[in-house]
């Protein structure tokens, strides 16, 4: 189903066939993930653990170390040369503060934008969902790329970790031993909570994209957004405010890697997430219904 077909008017405009809704999300997941600019951001991703494990490799070939500390987020790459499957915890700490969600704002901010910049948005309103469905497809489509942003340095990391390094049971962060099938079950919990862990900038991203009818403006406020928050998270002198900033908690999926796991800054980031897209999605929702579409 093509755009053109969405947006032919139909008798039923006032009752939109939720089957109607379904094939603007398929339509918007197709449009999103066929562009070129996504591929790229994709590619790019998958080429980080690529990367990093060659690097290590490189380092280690003469019996030397990398890395020091068996703790969060970078640490895990002192494990990687036991086991592979560590490759996809560094890869995922290494993506997170920039890669992944400069690719995610990227796509968010260009979500409406790049309609009205395209001058595409007015002819998709003329279809039956109306705006608010608009909208929801918009995030869904963010959403998705989230998620398959994730699973795409999960498994480049894997591929690689399992040619370069051995892989079996692993050691924990609480130091206890877990199979390699309860290692790589933990490893897809966490890639799972990464995507998640970006819903709040998606939000934000959304928002941004239905204040202007640049896309270029809009993907750059975006990633300027981020780059500004992650600056911010490091002044010591902030510290009663950082716990609040949609970053501050990425890197708790680390403990997923304890034994038992931790859960209480994950939880904070989830509820944090949650907050986020509540604000900034209601945000983007009032804007985008009352806002006059020109383009």
């Amino acid at each position: 189903m093509s755009r053109a077909d969405l947006a032919v008017p139909d008798t039923a405009a006032a009752r939109p066939n939720p089957l109607w809704s379904l094939g603007l999300l398929r339509s918007e997941l197709v449009t999103t993930f066929r562009r070129w600019r996504t591929l790229a951001l994709l590619g790019v991703l998958a080429a980080v653990p690529i990367l990093v494990g060659v690097a290590v490799r490189i380092e280690t070939r003469g019996g030397g170390e990398v890395g020091r500390g068996g703790g969060a987020g970078p640490a895990f790459i002192a494990q990687v040369t036991n086991n592979g499957l560590f490759l996809v915890f560094t890869a995922l700490a290494a993506t997170l503060p920039f890669f992944l969600p400069m690719a995610v704002g990227v796509v968010a901010g260009d979500a409406v934008a790049g309609e009205a910049d395209a001058g595409t948005l007015r002819y998709l309103l003329v279809a039956p969902a109306g705006r608010t469905r608009l909208l929801l497809a918009k995030y869904a489509t963010t959403m998705a790329f989230c998620l398959v942003a994730t699973l795409v340095v999960a498994a480049s990391a894997l591929a690689v970790g399992a040619l370069l390094f051995p892989l079996g049971d692993l050691t924990t962060i609480s130091g206890t031993r877990i199979s390699f099938a309860d290692g790589l079950g933990r490893a897809l919990l966490i890639a799972l909570v990464v995507a998640v862990s970006l819903a709040g900038l998606a939000a934000l991203g959304l928002f941004v994209s239905t204040l202007t009818n640049s896309g270029i403006a809009a993907m750059a406020t975006t990633v300027g957004l981020l780059i500004t928050v992650q600056i911010l998270d490091q002044i010591p002198q902030l510290h009663a405010l950082q716990p609040y900033f949609f970053s501050h908690y990425w890197l708790s999926f680390a403990d997923l890697m304890r034994d038992p796991v931790y859960w209480d800054d994950l939880v904070k980031n989830l509820e944090l997430q949650a907050l986020y897209t509540a604000v900034f999605g209601s945000a983007a929702w009032a804007r985008f219904t009352t806002r006059d579409i020109t383009a």
